[in-house]
């Protein structure tokens, strides 16, 4: 057995959940594992975007864990980052 964590935050809320698991699990197993789910109902660990230290992993039910790992659950973005820049140069062209 070896122990991983499995973390997921929202603005008013975090958590990280250790969870105790066998050699060769995988980060999808790992976050249904984990019950993490229950806490945040919103989540569902089938769709969800999933990384390891803040690294993205294409297929977390391929993503095979190793003692120590941290889960990190992604929350989607609510707006493209580069329309956010956009939004706020002419928010602030506005203000000049």
């Amino acid at each position: 057995m070896m122990q991983v964590e499995v973390a997921y935050a929202r603005p008013d809320r975090q958590e990280i959940v250790p969870v105790n698991v066998p050699e060769g699990t995988t980060a999808l197993e790992a976050a249904k594992l984990s019950g993490i789910s229950d806490i945040f109902p919103e989540i569902d660990p089938d769709t969800i975007d999933m990384g390891v230290f803040g690294k993205v992993i294409k297929d977390p039910a391929a993503h095979e864990l190793r003692e120590g790992d941290r889960v990190e659950l992604y929350r989607p973005l609510k707006i493209d980052p580069k329309q956010a820049r956009l939004n706020r140069a002419k928010k602030k062209d506005q203000a000049q």
